[in-house]
């Protein structure tokens, strides 16, 4: 027990120290601030390696031997020491709230972004639409999907759809203007990400209601049902 606490750090660092040395050098470390700073660098090496690959396991047979001749040197023995986690508890907690923390902000971020790349394709898609109809217009709903009808003053129309999946191969997206029980064609369009504008080839009356089914490429004489999404003028 002739050891200078001091040289103790190392082993307390690594759960080396028996009941009795354990209990000395804590003694002093609560008044020694060299031992403090010492002992906190050490601790986040040795949890730094709980991080570390891990080596394979020595062979049974290999592991004996060892024991065998560490217990025939005069005065070996071999102490089974008692796990210290506490360090280490605390690392992996930290270590897990920074990943959460991480994660959260990733998908904070990412949506923020999504958000502002969808506002970005909405503004820009109704300014296109707003430049052909040349006049002030109203705007209504979709619905069933994102996005709005617009109506100039004259009957002109365009529909705004955001984010409405690629039609299939072979098939394509068609808008009608329906007045009382006749449906009108007016205009084709494909679908895809962000918002786009599709300028309809109809005029729309005031009473009337805009559709879009799902058609064969090239359109069809009437539509075929169900109607996917829709904005009533009125």
């Amino acid at each position: 027990m002739n050891e200078d606490p001091h040289d103790l750090v190392a082993p307390y660092a690594l759960d080396a120290l028996d009941d009795e040395e354990r209990e000395r050098f804590e003694r002093h470390l609560a008044g020694c601030e060299d031992c403090t700073e010492q002992l906190a660098l050490l601790q986040d090496s040795a949890s730094a390696l709980a991080y570390a690959a891990e080596g394979p396991a020595p062979a049974p047979s290999l592991r004996a031997k060892i024991i065998d001749e560490a217990r025939s040197e005069p005065g070996g023995a071999v102490i089974p020491f008692r796990r210290r986690n506490w360090a280490l508890g605390a690392v992996a907690g930290a270590a897990a709230a920074a990943a959460c923390l991480a994660i959260g902000l990733g998908i904070w971020a990412n949506s923020l972004s999504s958000s502002l790349d969808r506002e970005r394709s909405a503004n820009a898609a109704y300014q296109q639409a707003a430049q052909v109809l040349a006049s002030k217009a109203s705007a209504k709903p979709l619905v069933g999907a994102d996005g709005s009808l617009l109506v100039a003053r004259d009957g002109r129309a365009a529909l705004v759809v955001c984010g409405v999946a690629d039609a299939p191969a072979s098939k394509t997206y068609e808008a009608w203007v329906i007045r009382g029980k006749t449906p009108q064609p007016a205009g084709l369009f494909r679908g895809g990400s962000g918002c786009k504008p599709v300028i309809l080839t109809q005029t729309v009356p005031t009473n009337a209601t805009v559709a879009v089914t799902l058609e064969d490429d090239g359109g069809a004489s009437s539509p075929t049902l169900p109607i996917l999404f829709r904005a009533d003028a009125t």
